[in-house]
């Protein structure tokens, strides 16, 4: 069973390709919260640096997806199916100027995915 721990809806697929062609490389962290709340930030590749505190979750749209370790922890459980919706954010996320944002949802793994999780 191939399971992935992040996935994106076509409208993210679409708006990071966008993105790409502004841009260039990219690479995704999904914030903690306080000053810019919880939620997918999109960077130029070599923009944000991470570190031993971040977890690599895979891939969408061919960029790197980052949370942080604790947030991992209380995520794990989880599939984060990353998504877009009209409005400005409050972060330095590069969609911001579009005047739309990437937002998080998710969904909880079933027993099978999450024994097949623990074996990758």
């Amino acid at each position: 069973m191939n399971i992935d721990r992040v996935v994106a809806t076509e409208s993210a697929i679409e708006l990071i390709k966008t993105l790409k062609e502004k841009h260039g490389p990219l690479m995704f962290h999904q914030s903690g919260g306080c000053c810019d709340g919880s939620q997918p930030m999109c960077f130029q590749a070599d923009d944000f640096k991470t570190g031993n505190s971040d977890v690599c979750l895979g891939e969408i749209a061919g960029c790197h997806f980052y949370i942080g370790r604790d947030q991992f922890e209380y995520w794990k459980h989880t599939q984060l199916i990353i998504d877009v919706t009209r409005g400005r954010g409050s972060s330095f996320s590069l969609e911001i100027p579009l005047g739309v944002r990437f937002l998080s949802r998710s969904r909880i793994f079933t027993e099978e995915e999450l024994k097949s999780l623990e074996n990758i």
